[in-house]
């Protein structure tokens, strides 16, 4: 079932692991629209959004690909053509989706997705809007709502979000603060800490100074119930350990870039959980399906004035110029909410 569909479509990707310095690093293309598998949707791509995941994915390294590899697991479009078992969407809906690391993604015109990766678009959203959120609010609704496992009994519960002012950050302490938890973020300078609290961060800290004083000095003294970590846990790891109370609970989201010592963790009875968000499809685990019904109650939640979106930078065209300025904003490691890239 599709539409007329061209056989090449318009790409921006990569050979070669290069900084992004290099203008070989992604490079436009023209390749062949992909061929779907039967549980599969193709998906005219309207915008495309970056995440750290892709500058992590394209960093310098000596392997060489034959083919052209498309990087882009975020964004939003139109359902142009499925595969025989696919039966979550029709031709035309409006959708936006995830992606799976170990295909080529949305950096292209078109994309082939499992169905289970799409949700409904927000009504209330623009296309580029609704990419900004896909990635992102299913990694800070897993976080919160299966690794923190937060239940009715947390309501009222102190959560650290450390990093408040990123792409999953921002989603967290929405989705946080809407549940009832009191949320402090932690920010670096006043634009990013004024953006937390308008995502629902109670108290904003400064995390290029030692947290610990600034929980003792806002009442905090016997520390939080949660942490949500979305940084390198090694360099707050000690701040991390004294922060959480006895039998709290921490999530990281970020690789740790050194090794961390747990005996103070145990000594709390704290429990470490670890969120990366394709673990379901990667693994394919017999609960895969929640990923897209997170999608649909993210897009819900939207809808119903409850979550908004975190979009504060769109480029345009979607060409490898913009992508490679687009990866270098994100590797300043300086940005606000999220970038997207729209229209080719």
């Amino acid at each position: 079932m599709a539409q007329n569909l061209p056989k090449l479509m318009k790409a921006v990707g990569l050979y070669k692991y290069l900084p992004i310095t290099d203008l070989n690093s992604l490079q436009d293309l023209q390749v062949e629209v992909p061929a779907l598998l039967t549980n599969e949707v193709l998906v005219e791509v309207r915008a495309t959004a970056v995440n750290p995941i892709d500058t992590k994915q394209r960093a310098p390294k000596q392997q060489v690909e034959t083919k052209p590899r498309i990087l882009g697991w975020d964004g939003s479009g139109v359902v142009v053509a499925k595969g025989e078992n696919a039966s979550l969407f029709k031709i035309g809906d409006e959708v936006f989706f995830t992606g799976d690391i170990r295909r080529n993604g949305s950096n292209a015109q078109y994309v082939a997705l499992d169905q289970i990766l799409l949700g409904t678009k927000p009504k209330t959203l623009t296309f580029a809007q609704a990419a900004a959120l896909p990635l992102t609010a299913v990694t800070a609704y897993e976080a919160l709502f299966e690794r923190l496992a937060l239940t009715e009994k947390d309501i009222g519960k102190t959560l650290l979000i450390i990093n408040s002012a990123g792409g999953v950050g921002s989603i967290a302490s929405q989705l946080a603060k809407n549940f009832g938890l009191k949320v402090i973020g932690t920010a670096s300078r006043p634009e990013t800490m004024a953006f937390s609290k308008s995502c629902g961060a109670d108290l904003v800290l400064n995390h290029t100074t030692d947290l610990l004083p600034q929980l003792e000095a806002n009442g905090y003294v016997n520390g939080v119930d949660l942490i949500l970590m979305n940084y390198d846990p090694f360099p707050y790891w000690d701040t991390l350990a004294k922060a959480i109370k006895a039998q709290g609970k921490i999530c990281l989201i970020v690789d740790s870039s050194g090794l961390v010592d747990l005996a103070p963790l145990k000594d709390k009875s704290v429990t470490l959980a670890f969120e990366m968000m394709l673990t379901r499809i990667k693994y394919n685990t017999d609960d895969k399906f929640n990923h897209h019904e997170i999608l649909e109650e993210v897009s819900r939640l939207v809808d119903e004035g409850k979550l908004a979106h975190t979009l504060t930078r769109t480029l345009s065209p979607i060409n490898a110029a913009n992508l490679r300025e687009a990866h270098r904003l994100m590797e300043e490691k300086r940005m606000i909410g999220k970038l997207v890239l729209t229209g080719f």
